[in-house]
């Protein structure tokens, strides 16, 4: 079986893997995290689902394979990089990933992309059955694509792509049968060697460089956008961030896998949200004025499509006006 390659690049798909390998091979390691209390707020890693994740059989009991998919969101990175270095950005900066799938929530437009690509494998495979698998399910996402062959665990946790770096999603499809022609891949080595880039560059020193875990309460990305409650404690550090008000690309801004992808053309970042002109163009104060006026139940309607639906209008506040303290030259 091969995928059309200008089909795949059209779904944003970068490269895809195979595999028959049903345990993931961190789990132990996963489990340790939970235990020393690493996932912090993130609750949903450790609740009754936990161990869902030893297995891809615990979630689908017919599960023979499974096909992974990378889905690219660097142009958008690129695009952001550029804006940021612009005279009209106002300073804030949000994850690359906001904009990388249209600006809508990557959730639905991946799963979307995963049901066309299973109902193009069943047109030739009737008995093909599958369940699609995003990071929202109970299973070890990075792992899988570490089975597949995708690439390895950087020492920020994320999965890096030896030729397309970190800035991407992971989509798979749990399979009922197993593939012909497709051979169990090797796993990818480690390329991180002696790099310590993205320990040294997080503001908050999140990343624990012995066991190469995030440590997520001390993660921007985790308080701009899992710590919904308007008293969340600030991570220490933080004000020595870039701005941050939703998510944070900066252990991946200085992986070197990252760096020496060179984006062949400068893609228009599209925003049907307009999430560039609302929060990273006006002056700071007029944002935290308008949010303000706003309501939780307008707020909602307004972002439930996009990423930021998920943390809220008060979460956005308190990332907004700890930024304007440190501006002002306030003890946050």
């Amino acid at each position: 079986m091969i995928f059309d390659h200008d089909w795949l690049h059209s779904l944003d798909i970068v490269d895809w893997g195979y595999t028959e390998q049903l345990e993931a091979i961190s789990f132990e390691q996963f489990q340790k995290w939970i235990d020393q209390g690493n996932h912090g707020e993130l609750g949903y890693l450790a609740d009754h689902r936990k161990d869902l994740r030893k297995s891809l059989q615990a979630t689908y009991p017919e599960v023979q394979s499974a096909l992974v998919f990378l889905f690219d969101y660097f142009p958008a990175r690129e695009s952001l990089r550029h804006f940021y270095q612009s005279e009209e950005s106002n300073g804030l900066k949000m994850a690359s990933y906001v904009f990388g799938f249209e600006g809508a929530d990557y959730h639905r437009i991946i799963a979307d992309r995963l049901n066309l690509i299973l109902q193009k494998l069943k047109k030739t495979n009737p008995e093909l059955e599958g369940k699609l698998a995003l990071d929202i399910h109970p299973v070890l996402d990075r792992d899988l694509a570490l089975r597949s062959g995708l690439g390895w665990f950087g020492k920020n946790s994320m999965l890096i792509h030896r030729k397309h770096g970190s800035f991407l999603m992971i989509g798979s499809l749990i399979l009922n049968q197993k593939l012909e022609n497709q051979k169990t891949p090797q796993i990818e080595s480690d390329h991180c060697g002696s790099c310590t880039a993205c320990i040294d560059a997080c503001p908050t020193n999140a990343i624990d460089p012995k066991s190469r875990t995030l440590i997520a309460n001390q993660c921007l990305s985790t308080w701009s956008i899992e710590m919904m409650k308007e008293e969340a404690p600030t991570p220490l550090g933080a004000e020595k961030g870039s701005g941050e008000i939703f998510g944070c690309d900066i252990c991946q801004d200085v992986c070197p896998w990252n760096i020496k992808r060179e984006s062949d053309t400068s893609i228009p970042l599209k925003d049907p949200h307009q999430l560039i002109n609302q929060f990273l163009k006006p002056d700071l104060e007029d944002i935290i004025q308008d949010l303000e006026k706003s309501s939780q139940s307008a707020f909602a309607k307004k972002y439930k499509e996009t990423p930021m639906g998920r943390t809220g209008r008060r979460a956005l506040l308190r990332s907004l006006k700890f930024w304007k303290k440190i501006r002002a030259g306030q003890n946050p």
